[in-house]
């Protein structure tokens, strides 16, 4: 299975963040990837940098032939069409697509890359806008490292 995190707090080329994340499931469900669930969209106080506009957040399933890091690309081109520019952790973006997980894969890369891929998204587990989409729609789903679901791991919050 693999998990995608959309979420979005400004208003960006594709409209407000509602729009920005329905057009992004959109493009998401375009050769070589296809949507096969979406969660419902929640509306959450910001993470980390907390005096900023609320979010709109979902998790989607996906299916793609794509690498890890291929798909890491994709995430970042449709960012970018969406109005993103990366300058502040946890600042305000049009749209943000996060990788979760991939097939349960435990990928922890180092060396002289400018981005690393750490699979499965290190801080999934402790954000309550990712983990209660992620139960909506796979309620049998377990974190690759803790072995727990993610009702399991909100219940730990």
């Amino acid at each position: 299975m693999i998990l995608i995190a959309l979420g979005s707090n400004q208003a960006g080329p594709w409209g407000s963040p509602e729009a920005c994340v329905l057009r992004a499931l959109k493009v998401l469900n375009q050769w070589p990837t296809r949507v096969t669930a979406v969660s419902a969209l929640i509306k959450t106080r910001a993470y980390g940098v907390t005096n900023q506009p609320d979010f709109v957040n979902a998790v989607a399933i996906l299916h793609t032939p794509l690498s890890p890091q291929a798909l890491m690309r994709r995430l970042h081109l449709i960012e970018r069409a969406a109005g993103r520019r990366r300058s502040r952790r946890w600042g305000p973006r049009s749209l943000d697509l996060d990788l979760l997980d991939y097939h349960g894969r435990i990928i922890k890369q180092k060396g002289l890359v400018q981005k690393e891929l750490t699979l499965p998204h290190p801080g999934m587990a402790l954000r309550s806008f990712v983990l209660l989409p992620i139960a909506e729609i796979a309620p049998r789903w377990k974190h690759p490292v803790y072995h727990k679901t993610a009702i399991e791991m909100i219940q730990k919050l």
